[in-house]
């Protein structure tokens, strides 16, 4: 297709698209047919460092770059991406599987970053105070932290980039951009529209691999990245952490999720089930703070089911470039055995399946939507990260038992509830240990707040006001002042 032949296919280094060290290339592929879309670089540790060095020797000017002139080169790449909605969004269904409208709203929702962070752009403050002594003024500038490295996941392949790219240079950091390896293309695509907005040569660098520990360790320990943002699972997460610890790099983290979602039984139950419908199925549930877990209370579990499931059951699968379709493939093969080993072992022990279920045949990483009932405590769905079209329900009888309920896990990312009552609705919403809540809405997601877990879920927020905070350090000046 043209919008895959026109994206470039090499690593991008110091302002110029270059082949691998190796030449060695990685197949990007179409979850919906299996088939290759195309080949891209596939780079080495030797290409990641080149692209540190680029991005260390970018540095200086691009932090001495007004910020103004920042600002501007964000708003044209912003600009750039609206333009360009139409094949933004193809490429993705093509490479990552999601649905167009689902695609569409992803580029408006990504390229709000740079819109947001154009902004902020010219907004990084500092101060000028007094001792309380009097003898000295206390002045603080703030200052861009310096080399950033960022790696992005395959769910979200353009607002994952633009949320990091976007703080990062409006700070005045030079990036090393590491994608996905499922999803690399719109990566690369940002890249070329970024250059076409006028960053200079350097400043934005990627490496796209099928080698993420061999490119990031040796990054990460060398010395030259001052600043690691990362989007993925705990797990790795952890590794990273460990690595970042030799040379103190600086990390925010957006890792794993395990999103409970509350009914009371005061809810409007249209407006809970739209919720859920969201807050469960948006990107085919491939989201971290998608919910996981579904508590509802046992006066409304037979009417709120009924209603989940008709829904559920309604929505059309198949690819995403298809007219109608509402629910893409899942990204691979992996993803889908995992769901549907997920909901056998539900059924194994005790729940009862009432739409769904069951393993399509023919071609593409298909999973239908599925709705679980009767969940019980020792289903592995309880504590695994679905990522997946399926809704796992369980009753509950108080509030009490839901929030311990709800809190039992390592993860604290999101949460949603559902509740007509406002004491009820602030007094759950300030028990539930997690870094965002949904209060009657299943949609957390957005530019202008700061996106971002507790505990197990990760370390530091996206977007919003502080979201540029991740990629700035403070100075302070102590200066005398004569009687």
């Amino acid at each position: 297709m043209t919008v895959v032949r026109d994206v470039p296919k090499q690593l991008f280094i110091g302002g110029t698209w270059q082949d691998a060290e190796s030449a060695r290339t990685l197949s990007v592929d179409n979850p919906a047919t299996g088939e290759e879309l195309c080949q891209v670089a596939d780079a080495s540790p030797a290409d990641g460092r080149r692209a540190a060095e680029a991005a260390v020797a970018a540095q200086a000017a691009w932090a001495a770059t007004a910020p103004r002139v920042r600002s501007e080169i964000l708003r044209r790449a912003y600009d750039l991406i609206i333009e360009r909605t139409e094949d933004l969004a193809l490429l993705m269904t093509l490479e990552m599987g999601k649905p167009l409208a689902e695609a569409r709203a992803e580029v408006a929702y990504g390229a709000e970053f740079f819109r947001w962070f154009s902004e902020e752009a010219v907004r990084i403050d500092g101060g000028l105070t007094t001792a309380p002594d009097g003898r000295n003024r206390l002045l603080v500038t703030r200052q861009p932290v310096g080399p950033c490295l960022l790696i992005t996941p395959w769910n979200f392949p353009l607002a994952m980039g633009t949320r990091k790219i976007g703080p990062a240079l409006a700070a005045g950091c030079t990036v090393v951009l590491k994608p996905a390896p499922q999803t690399p293309l719109t990566s690369l695509a940002l890249g070329a529209i970024l250059t076409e907005a006028g960053l200079p040569a350097g400043v934005l660098n990627i490496v796209t691999t099928t080698d993420a520990a061999g490119v990031v360790e040796p990054l990460l320990r060398g010395g030259q990245i001052r600043k690691l943002s990362f989007t993925g699972s705990t797990g790795v997460g952890r590794i990273l952490l460990a690595q970042c610890a030799d040379t103190v790099i600086r990390t925010s983290m957006e890792l794993g999720g395990n999103a409970p979602l509350i009914v009371f039984d005061d809810a409007d139950l249209d407006t809970a089930v739209e919720g859920t419908m969201v807050a469960k199925m948006r990107n085919m549930g491939e989201s971290c703070c998608a919910a996981n877990r579904i508590y509802v209370h046992t006066s409304i579990a037979r009417e709120f089911a009924a209603r989940l499931t008709t829904r559920m059951a309604a929505l059309r699968v198949g690819p995403g470039t298809e007219p109608g379709t509402d629910v893409g493939p899942l990204i691979d093969a992996t993803a889908r055995s995992k769901a549907h080993d997920l909901v056998q072992d539900a059924v194994k022990h005790g729940a009862t399946v009432l739409t769904g279920g069951e393993l399509p045949t023919g071609p593409g990483c298909f999973y239908p939507p599925t709705v679980l009932a009767g969940l019980t405590p020792e289903a592995a769905i309880n504590d695994t990260e679905i990522f997946g079209p399926v809704a796992a329900l369980v009753t509950f009888d108080t509030e009490d038992q839901a929030v311990t309920a709800a809190n039992d896990t390592e993860f604290g990312l999101a949460s949603y509830l559902f509740t007509q009552n406002l004491d009820r609705a602030l007094r759950v919403a300030e028990r539930l240990e997690s870094g965002m809540i949904g209060l009657n809405t299943g949609l957390v997601s957005n530019p202008a707040a700061p996106f971002g877990g507790i505990k197990q879920s990760g370390l530091g927020r996206e977007g919003g006001r502080v979201g540029i905070d991740e990629f700035l350090e403070y100075k302070y000046i102590a200066v005398p002042v004569g009687a």
